[in-house]
């Protein structure tokens, strides 16, 4: 893997737990999320115009799977909001970002669309579930099943199931918008538009559960009126991740490398809720983040 891919996979890891960090220390609420998405996704709108006229050429399966991610896409965003709220960043973090992981494989299994797996990516998938397990204990003789009747470990567990629904839509929706030899999108142009779809879409959804919420319109205010400089810098951040991950694949010979070197996020997250939230150092907490980690990286060599 080249150092340029290197240095922008490296910046792709520290925005993404940083923009978790600025919204859990901030105001971390649905209503937050909602300015953050909507105005990353405006930073976005200046492609459409190079698009514009193949617009009309995207299948409409397509739409209509990118308005369901969008529902995935605003739940994950929702669940983590209260998890950030109900506990600490280094527990619901790694648990968000690596369950999926195991989720997507189930989910691909039951529906018949998973490959079978080689020996390293069980063994990552194994260290995965035991350092998930591991993570909320505060020591070594605390194991209890109290440790995860929580609702920070609950809220977390939606968020992962968010992720693992939008990862298996968007999977599906990129492929069937990039193989159709009579539409015009290659991989990249496909990817950019469709994130694009897919975040306007996660906005509508977001914006209704705003509306019908009392509690929801109260925090949009205090968002926009004490927050909004803040929400602004995390939705850039959410689509800037993703942005340099795109561009970080232009100079590897195996996107494997890329799944496997965005992991870093992981223990980076988990750090900066230890290091600048001052949430508490519990060693089974260090070595479950630690565990999720090097079994993420299995799964992705295998």
């Amino acid at each position: 893997m080249s150092t340029t891919a290197v240095i922008l996979l490296l910046i792709s890891a520290f925005t993404h737990a940083g923009w978790n960090f600025l919204s859990k220390k901030d105001y971390p609420t649905p209503a937050y999320y909602f300015v953050a998405n909507t105005f990353g996704v405006i930073c976005l709108f200046p492609i459409i115009p190079y698009y514009w006229s193949r617009m009309p050429m995207i299948p409409g399966l397509v739409w209509i799977l990118g308005f369901i991610s969008g529902f995935f896409l605003a739940a994950y965003m929702i669940a983590l909001a209260g998890a950030y709220r109900a506990g600490d960043m280094s527990i619901s973090y790694p648990l968000s970002r690596s369950l999926p992981v195991i989720l997507v494989f189930v989910l691909t299994m039951i529906l018949g669309t998973g490959h079978k797996l080689e020996v390293w990516a069980i063994l990552g998938l194994i260290l995965v579930a035991a350092g998930s397990i591991i993570l909320p204990m505060k020591s070594w003789r605390d194991f209890h099943i109290l440790n995860y009747k929580n609702l920070c470990c609950l809220l977390a567990v939606l968020a992962a199931l968010g992720i693992s629904g939008y990862t298996i839509t968007d999977n599906e929706a990129l492929r069937h918008l990039s193989n159709q030899p009579e539409v015009p999108f290659g991989p990249l142009d496909a990817t950019l538009i469709y994130i694009v779809l897919e975040g306007v879409s996660c906005s509508i959804w977001q914006f209704v559960l705003a509306i019908f919420s009392v509690g929801e319109r109260k925090n949009m205010i205090i968002v926009l009126q004490n927050y909004k400089g803040s929400a602004v810098i995390t939705g850039i951040g959410i689509y800037l991740t993703y942005g340099l991950v795109l561009a970080a694949m232009n100079y590897v010979t195996n996107v494997s490398y890329v799944a496997a070197f965005r992991q870093l996020s992981i223990p980076i997250g988990a750090i900066f809720g230890m290091a600048l939230l001052g949430e508490p150092r519990y060693f089974p907490k260090i070595v479950g983040v630690t565990t999720i980690f090097f079994g993420l990286a299995l799964v992705r060599m295998g």
